[in-house]
């Protein structure tokens, strides 16, 4: 099952795809932003969050028989536009571990996004008139469907709601000012997260999916791996976030990006304004996102 978070007019709704052909959100494929098959299947409440706090939400969402808008030409909000909280995972593949020069971690590297950097499959990605080093880094994102504290094992599986695609849109000359990382990853409209969350019955290695995930700058292939090359995989994500603090319906985790990141390219290479992004996960979705300059405070 895919589900979503669209904009109609000044509201959203929370919908069900049915019917999808062409695509299917591989890598090169129509199946994210662009494509024409299938239908939106409105549930009846105003978005995806909305949906995963309802009891029994996969049947509720399966079961909806709601009005039906066409894929083509949809505007997507952020598949949960307002988690509880949104954790990131910093160095979580082990090339970009190398490329970055660092040691392979023991724990999790994490920090925090917040709602508002959040953005749409299609929106524009507000690069801010103070930074000159606007990175990218493309992330498979766990969508989490029960609240968990402590989980251990089945019930941090059972907690996976599924997966979307998500940005980590990044201001490296901020993020390396002091040995904290907040302050570079935290950026008002700059992070795409979305357009499907797609359960993991749906997806190769469920709960631990196995897909290839690639990002691409005005068609340029910058990262391709597959997110079997996790250090940390999904599972023992939900395990050591919800040890620390309760995770809720809705809420995301960004499991790390792979290798290819423009900070680590000889020479380094950043995003300046009027790129085309493009980020796919196999089986997921496409975000594709223009980069556009701030203008003037927001």
């Amino acid at each position: 099952m895919k589900l979503a978070t669209l904009r109609t007019g000044a509201t959203t709704r929370a919908v069900r795809l049915d019917g999808e052909s062409g695509g299917g959100g591989e890598p090169g494929g129509t199946g994210g932003t662009g494509g024409t098959g299938g239908v939106l299947v409105d549930l009846g409440l105003p978005d995806v969050g909305a949906v995963l706090r309802q009891d029994g939400w996969r049947e509720f969402a399966a079961a909806a028989t709601g009005t039906a808008y066409p894929l083509a030409g949809a505007d997507f909000a952020p598949v949960v536009p307002a988690p509880s909280k949104v954790v990131c995972v910093g160095l979580n593949y082990r090339n970009h571990i190398q490329e970055m020069g660092r040691d392979l971690p023991e724990h999790p590297t994490l920090f925090a996004k917040f709602a508002d950097c959040l953005i749409g499959a299609g929106d524009d990605i507000v690069r801010p008139e103070e930074t000159g080093q606007f990175d990218w880094e493309a992330e498979l994102a766990v969508v989490v469907g029960r609240t968990v504290r402590r989980a251990r094992g089945a019930e941090a599986a059972a907690a996976i709601a599924g997966f979307t695609v998500l940005n980590d849109i990044t201001c490296r000359d901020w993020q390396f000012r002091t040995r904290e990382w907040l302050q570079g990853k935290a950026w008002d409209s700059s992070t795409p997260v979305g357009p499907y969350l797609v359960t993991p019955d749906e997806l190769p290695g469920g709960v631990r999916p196995v897909l290839d995930i690639r990002l691409a700058v005005d068609g340029e292939v910058m990262q391709s791996d597959s997110t079997g090359d996790l250090l940390f995989d999904p599972v023992a994500l939900v395990e050591y976030v919800s040890t620390m603090v309760r995770l809720n319906p809705g809420d995301l985790i960004a499991t790390g990006t792979p290798g290819g990141v423009g900070q680590a390219r000889e020479p380094q290479r950043f995003l300046l304004g009027g790129e085309t992004v493009v980020t796919e996960i196999a089986g997921i979705g496409r975000l594709a996102n223009r980069v556009v300059r701030e203008t003037s405070a927001r």
